[in-house]
């Protein structure tokens, strides 16, 4: 009888937390069954996000290398051995050290440590890997589609080269945008930071898978929309100002595709892809990982706005790009979720396994 009621009980927190409106623990009260007590089992995630197994994670980072290690050797490409390399596989042995380390979570700080080591190091891994690829898959001999970029720019009434001469002739401007721009870097810290603090980890877990699946679109569309970008191909003359990603789309695709280059230095990588703008998917994807929290969600919209506006001259974009950027982060945001549930399964499995071998412990 007692079995019974333990597994009732168990059964109404499992569908509680798979429930798509359940955010927080549910009171105490509500599980109390015919006087038999159960607190809240500590392994429960704590959001309605179904917790990624890191297995997953571990595999599709995995996976992306041995695609990166494919696309440099057709490409005839290598990795230059530097102080860059040497500093990013050291920065892999240190955050698989610190995971294993504080993997029973002794205390609050160590879980703390651990999951932030380990938001940042995937989310830092992704990224590097997806730099790494856009190299050899620049190297195609593609004919750039900027013309058609200016066209659609063009009937939606945008003059890039008006823009760029409003940003060179405000000093003032120029300094915001760089900051804007540059807080692509700034703005995962801050929320993976928040959901280490918190012990949100599924919800860090979606937003790294997220932004993986973003990464992986922009870079299949990349081969199909090679561009010089518009600082390169509309301007003509002296340049009053250079942008951050100066003519490196331009001249770096080109030497690539003349096997001027043969290595890869970790330490200078450049963005390479013009369509679709990863900084527009990036920004799109942090404003809606943000919106569900509170503190956070005005100032990382109006931070991610301001990098926005700031895209097409520091990045040399066309606003074609950017539009292109964000149907991509759209497509991620809803797809990813689709995936993982796609392991809930498995995870209530596991779930009621546990369950099931406390409820006979109980009795």
């Amino acid at each position: 009888m007692v079995t019974d009621t333990a597994r009732c009980a168990w059964g109404e927190i499992i569908r509680w937390q798979l429930s798509p409106t359940s955010c927080y623990a549910p009171p105490m009260s509500s599980m109390r069954y015919s006087g038999l007590d159960l607190p809240h089992p500590p392994f429960l995630p704590s959001s309605s996000v179904p917790l990624l197994s890191g297995r997953w994670l571990i595999v599709g980072i995995a996976g992306a290398v041995v695609i990166d290690v494919l696309l440099l050797l057709s490409a005839h490409l290598r990795i230059d051995i530097s102080w860059a390399s040497i500093g990013f596989a050291a920065w892999g042995v240190a955050s698989g050290a610190i995971c294993y380390a504080f993997r029973a979570r002794a205390t609050p700080g160590q879980r703390i440590a651990r999951d932030f080591t380990e938001s940042v190091s995937l989310f830092a891994a992704i990224s590097l890997l997806g730099a790494v690829a856009s190299y050899p898959l620049a190297s195609g001999d593609r004919s750039f589609v900027d013309p058609a970029l200016e066209r659609i720019d063009l009937s939606l009434h945008f003059h890039w080269i008006r823009w760029y001469e409003l940003v060179a002739t405000h000093a003032w401007l120029q300094s915001v945008e760089r900051m804007a721009y540059l807080s692509i870097f700034f703005t995962p810290a801050l929320l993976l930071g928040h959901f280490a603090c918190s012990g949100r980890l599924a919800e860090s877990r979606l937003f790294i898978a997220t932004f993986g699946v973003a990464a992986l679109i922009t870079l299949a569309l990349f081969p199909l929309l090679p561009a010089a970008g518009p600082f390169a191909t509309l301007w003509h003359g002296a340049m009053p100002y250079m942008p951050l990603s100066a003519l490196y789309q331009d001249q770096v695709i080109l030497a690539l595709r003349h096997h001027a280059i043969h290595a890869v230095d970790l330490g200078a990588l450049h963005g390479l892809v013009c369509a679709p703008s990863f900084h527009a998917a990036s920004a799109v994807l942090y404003m809606a990982t943000a919106w569900r929290i509170a503190p956070l969600r005005w100032p990382i919209a109006a931070l991610n706005v301001a990098m926005l506006l700031a895209t097409p001259v520091e990045g040399t974009h066309y606003l074609a790009d950017l539009l292109c950027g964000m149907i991509v982060a759209s497509l991620a945001l809803a797809l990813t979720p689709v995936l993982i549930q796609s392991t809930k399964p498995h995870l209530v499995s596991r779930i009621v396994g546990r369950r099931e071998a406390i409820a006979v412990a109980a009795e």
